[in-house]
């Protein structure tokens, strides 16, 4: 039994030096470091906040977007004979899965 496998001598480093830790310490304090960050959204964080003008904008702009999927959506359903209804039903489903998306991000 060699004299790393057993406890440090009285002269030895102390493990937490960070220079001979183990690969199991050393994913240990790499996992530990990431809870303590903020955590990330779908868009990755930023230096500085968005000011509430720019965060309207943004929101706005995305909210265009998703009626924009639901128009094309209709249209391609329509142009395949689909019932009015599944129509309507797809449409509003797909657009409530954006949205929640969209407003549930905190970078936006």
């Amino acid at each position: 039994m060699s004299s790393e496998d057993g406890p440090p001598a009285a002269g030895d480093e102390p493990a937490d030096s960070g220079a001979d830790l183990d690969p199991r310490e050393a994913r240990y304090r790499e996992r530990e470091s990431r809870r303590r960050e903020r955590p990330q959204g779908i868009v990755p964080g930023r230096e500085r906040r968005r000011t509430r003008i720019e965060r309207g904008a943004m929101r706005g702009i995305a909210t265009g977007g998703i009626v924009g999927i639901g128009v094309v959506l209709g249209a391609a359903l329509v142009g395949q004979d689909v019932a009015g209804w599944i129509v309507g039903l797809v449409v509003s489903a797909v657009s409530i899965v954006l949205a929640a998306l969209l407003w549930s991000s905190r970078q936006l």
